[in-house]
């Protein structure tokens, strides 16, 4: 089978208050991290005794979090802690429930346009790479556009078996095929759903949502401007830890990347954008998507087997605006808005969430992180509805003419690559022009994220790319760069090896910031580093990402951990979608030794 891939791993050298490599799980990227962790001393001023208390708190998160990135790392010599078997009498149920909960039932879509029978217009089904250049004309809120919403989004997208075994697969990929993620939707009334505004759980296998709250009518004119509404996106840890054990956190977290970038090229689809509300707290989601209903968790000090039921609770991650595109600018009074979502508490709330194992395996360190990087409510944060941004055009022939849909739920993981197949240079240039963060409407430098689908995200990029590649036409073998935020270029160059050319490759467009660093051959080394996996050399390329680490967390916080890997997810899913989209196939490694990178950078010290 022809295919792109994605290997997950890479790790570059970092100095200490420089890059490091984030481990992430899944689609064609993967943080590879290496990090030398460098725990400065912390200077507290005695005027200020909660200031004081504050960074004494933030420092303890600090080391928290990169005692976990540590702890879960697989090295050559020894794998991340994790079950040595697979429980199957507990596999956790897949599909969570509210019991009792009324169940609104949504519309289904033919995947496939049969041009030669239907002639939509490119409004009704716009096709994939025309989304990157500009959003379609909006449409209404409605049980129809809400149903499409969903089904390219969230649902399930086909049905598969072998021998006594059956299992779904969905839009938005999830490592493992595990899916921790859980999707609300906070809505004004909609005919043929709701009279009322609401809140509700989406049940994929059944492509409906389950009614949790009506909530009151003044909600969203007070906050939000018209056709707009709220998606939720939540863990379940147990998941993932079923199967990966310690190393669960990581790839929850990427997975919500995965849902993101869905959810917001469905929304493309229908004309809408869509922003994090970042500005919120880790208690005002749980508010928002009724998630009170979970008891809290108190989780051991070591890891214990046994009945946990608790474990199987729902960690609040963000909450999405998705809005009209071509509205112009507004804003979010996140003050007026936790004091509107401090009334959710009050609201009679449907359904109680089902069972999803009859035993457990708890992992603390797991639960103990998650506490550290929840995000508190921020007064200070703006919302920032930045003008959407075009993505750069070098190739539009590479793209088959497909629509959103026929790219977003046909979209399959590879299982293995052929060795054989090679895509043209221009075909390789344009799927990273459209893993970059601005776009190039701008012509100004890679930073913001602006263009779709980054631009659901709140910061500025913090991840780059390092590509192995394998069979690429006209384009030599080796390693290469993909900086996409250029304002880190001088600390990227000074933390790598002297000998690294950084020079642009032959035929590559003026807008992309990709960089030749070494023409060697890197098949053996890639797999290796991919826990000896085949898939990872034997595509036209793999790669892995890089993201500043502890530097990013001491100036934002170790809530920006979780962050990291929502970026890479997003920018997986656009690769995978790039691979679909161009007639090829890609697939992400979970597996992947984090610290290989002196091999790569022997200049560079690795603690």
């Amino acid at each position: 089978m022809p295919l792109l891939h994605s290997s997950a791993w890479l790790s570059a050298p970092l100095s200490p208050h420089c890059l490091h490599f984030l481990p992430s799980t899944s689609v064609l990227v993967n943080l590879a991290t290496t990090s030398r962790t460098f725990i400065t001393t912390m200077a507290f001023s005695s005027s200020s005794s909660s200031s004081s208390s504050k960074a004494l708190a933030d420092q303890e998160n600090l080391l928290q979090v990169l005692k976990y990135h540590q702890q879960t790392k697989h090295a050559y010599d020894k794998y991340a802690r994790g079950p040595r078997g697979l429980d199957w009498a507990n596999q956790p149920n897949p599909f969570r429930r509210y019991v009792s909960a009324p169940l609104l039932p949504l519309l289904h879509f033919p995947t496939n346009t049969n041009t030669e029978t239907e002639n939509p217009s490119p409004s009704d089904a716009p096709l994939y790479s025309s989304v990157f250049l500009s959003l379609p004309p909006p449409k209404p809120i409605s049980h129809s556009t809400i149903s499409q919403f969903f089904y390219d989004s969230l649902a399930l997208s086909a049905w598969k078996s072998t021998g006594y075994s059956t299992w779904s697969l969905r839009v938005n990929p999830s490592s493992g095929n595990l899916h921790p993620t859980e999707a609300y939707i906070i809505a004004p009334p909609i005919d043929s759903l709701s009279t009322s505004p609401f809140v509700a759980h989406y049940a994929p296998k059944e492509h409906s949502l389950e009614l949790r709250a009506e909530i009151p009518s003044g909600f969203f004119p007070k906050f939000f401007p018209q056709n707009s509404f709220l998606v939720g996106l939540s863990s379940v840890f147990w998941r993932e830890a079923w199967k990966y054990g310690e190393r669960a956190f990581r790839y929850c977290n990427h997975d919500i990347g995965h849902a993101i970038a869905a959810v917001a090229m469905a929304a493309a689809g229908l004309g809408w954008d869509v922003k994090l509300l970042d500005g919120l707290g880790n208690e005002e989601l749980k508010k928002l998507m009724g998630l009170q209903c979970f008891p809290e968790f108190k989780f051991p000090s070591r890891p214990v087997r046994g009945k946990f039921p608790d474990i199987e609770f729902e960690h609040p991650d963000c909450v999405l605006l998705v809005f009209p595109n071509g509205i112009g600018q507004f804003d979010v009074n996140y003050k007026e808005l936790s004091s509107g979502i401090s009334e959710f508490s009050k609201l009679e709330w449907k359904g109680k969430p089902n069972s999803l194992s009859k035993e457990h395996v708890c992992w603390d360190i797991i639960y103990q992180t998650a506490e550290v990087v929840k995000k508190p409510f921020t007064v200070g944060d703006r919302f920032a509805s930045d003008p959407f941004q075009s993505s750069g055009v070098c190739s539009e022939g590479s793209y088959k003419d497909f629509t959103v849909r026929e790219v977003v739920r046909k979209r399959r993981s590879a299982v293995d690559m052929d060795r054989v197949t090679v895509i043209q240079r221009e075909t390789f240039y344009q799927i990273l022009l459209h893993c970059l963060p601005s776009g190039c409407g701008n012509r100004g430098k890679q930073r913001g994220q602006l263009a779709l689908p980054f631009r659901a995200l709140s910061w500025d990029a913090e991840v780059h790319a390092v590509l192995f590649v394998h069979r690429v036409a006209r384009l030599p073998k080796g390693l290469y760069f993909l900086v996409r935020n250029e304002d880190h270029f001088d600390e990227l160059k000074k933390s790598m090896s002297a000998d690294f050319a950084w020079v642009k490759p032959e035929g590559c467009p003026d807008n992309l910031p990709l960089y030749e660093l070494d023409t060697s051959s890197y098949d053996m080394l890639a797999k290796q580093v991919s826990c000896h996996q085949d898939i990872a050399s034997d595509g036209c390329f793999s790669l892995g990402m890089v993201a500043r680490f502890e530097t990013t967390l001491r100036e934002k916080n170790a809530w920006m951990y979780p962050r990291l890997f929502w970026e890479t997810g997003v920018l997986g899913q656009v690769l995978y979608l790039e691979a679909h989209a161009v007639g090829i196939s890609a697939t992400g490694i979970g597996c992947y030794f984090d610290g290989p990178g002196t091999i790569l950078f022997p200049y560079c010290y690795f603690g």
